[in-house]
């Protein structure tokens, strides 16, 4: 029987010029469609990788000291920004949202395409994700 794996809150590195918000923070393992990203009205950054399944029950498991998610992250931005204007991407197993300042928040819920097998962007306009 399989245990169920726990929430992981994972670390980030936020940094801040004139005009952006950029924050990182490390996913291993997901893929881009197991990546969202919302921007909530009181300024927080949410942040949710889910547990990849493929292979999950394929094989047998002999050591197992860390998982691939899920993972969650929540912080509160340093200043008001604009979601839908977010440029999010992931690679190498590192989530970067970079958020354009803005006067005041503009929520959105923000989520990735595949761009490669461990890589993803956001497409703004997407229908699906935006």
């Amino acid at each position: 029987m399989a245990e169920a794996t726990p929430l992981q809150s994972v670390p980030v590195k936020m940094y801040r010029t004139a005009d952006t918000v950029t924050v990182a923070v490390p996913m291993p393992g997901l893929g881009a469609d197991n990546i969202a990203v919302d921007i909530t009205a009181d300024d927080h950054l949410v942040m949710r990788g889910q547990l990849r399944g493929a292979l999950k029950d394929a094989k047998e498991l002999l050591v197992d000291e860390w998982s691939a998610g899920p993972y969650y992250r929540e912080i509160e931005l340093p200043a008001p920004v604009d979601g839908p204007g977010a440029t999010v991407t992931y690679g190498n197993g590192v989530l970067v949202v970079a958020l354009p300042v803005a006067d005041t928040t503009r929520p959105a819920q923000l989520c990735l395409r595949e761009t490669a097998p461990t890589r993803g962007q956001r497409v703004p306009g997407d229908p699906e994700c935006d």
